[in-house]
């Protein structure tokens, strides 16, 4: 059920852009859209991988930040330096994701305030590291972002493509049955010898990754760096999955679903701005529409199973 009712609006949403982008299913219209997609659902995967397990990081922006200005500030414009940064920026998010991991799972305090807390301080580290906007992503990498294969698939596409199959790898393997066993149930997780923390300290970690490579396709979509790009993409990550079927207290939903979610959110964004909505109101028409969206897979998927594992 949540399937078919993320599906749906993903159809609908297609529809409406197509009709009002008249050049939306060209290859540079879809270039254009892939490349705003990817980060979004980048991270909102590695949401999915920490809500699965029972816990929630609103420090997860923040993470895609201070990836990006690691990244940016070690690559200068360089090719040379391009697989260096990149290793640097993802070892910096697997950082962050260990540094919440271990503050929720060992120390037990509540995920959203520990994680509440923390963005400051990888928001702060970001700052520190790029104190202003500046600094430039290697030519190698911007060129290849925007590249399309075969005339009509984009790159970022193909990495959405391979985003989603390691997922699928992750799900079937042990470590992805244990994170829904543990957002499930932990207490019975306990009893059946699942090592309930070092799974939420994985999932944290494994989160904190997966958004440093969302910091990386920030950085190669704009071709600069900010060190605020990625704190508006936290409150993001969580609508997507959720409009993906992906319950918040874990146990059921998957990855899948929140690329998908993610992809009806930047159609919806970018509905707004080709609807011709004046600039003072997109904000207020986009978070309206949002919640739509979400109401809708709610109502959609309340009569559905709520088996763990359901949805991609």
């Amino acid at each position: 059920m949540p399937t078919y009712a993320i599906t749906g609006l993903l159809v609908v949403t297609v529809a409406a852009t197509a009709m009002l982008q008249s050049g939306f299913f060209t290859a540079y219209g879809l270039s254009s859209t892939f490349a705003t997609i990817l980060p979004l659902a980048t991270i909102a995967v590695a949401q999915t991988i920490i809500v699965l397990s029972g816990g929630i990081d609103l420090s997860i922006g923040t993470i895609v930040t201070l990836s990006s200005a690691v990244t940016v500030v070690l690559m200068e414009g360089d090719n040379a330096r391009l697989p260096l940064a990149i290793a640097a920026g993802v070892a910096a998010g697997a950082a962050c994701g260990l540094v919440n991991g271990l503050i929720v799972a060992v120390l037990r305090l509540q995920p959203i305030v520990a994680t509440f807390a923390t963005s400051f301080m990888f928001g702060g580290a970001a700052l520190l590291v790029l104190p202003s906007p500046g600094g430039s992503a290697s030519p190698v990498l911007t060129e290849t972002y925007r590249m399309v294969l075969a005339l009509i698939i984009p790159v970022p596409a193909l990495l959405l493509l391979i985003l989603w199959l390691v997922w699928r790898i992750l799900r079937a393997h042990r470590v992805g049955q244990y994170l829904y066993a543990v957002g499930g149930s932990a207490a019975a997780s306990y009893t059946s010898a699942v090592p309930v923390t070092r799974v939420r300290v994985l999932a944290y970690t494994l989160g904190g990754t997966v958004a440093a490579l969302a910091g990386v396709a920030l950085l190669a979509d704009s071709g600069s760096g900010d060190p605020f790009i990625g704190n508006e993409l936290t409150l993001g990550s969580i609508a997507a999955l959720v409009i993906g079927g992906t319950r918040l207290r874990g146990g059921a939903g998957g990855a899948g679903g929140a690329i998908l979610g993610a992809i009806v959110l930047s159609l919806i964004q970018g509905l707004v701005f080709f609807a011709g909505i004046p600039t003072d109101a997109r904000e207020l028409v986009y978070g309206g529409i949002m919640i739509a969206a979400i109401a809708l897979a709610g109502l959609l998927t309340a009569g559905g199973p709520r088996q763990p594992g359901r949805t991609a």
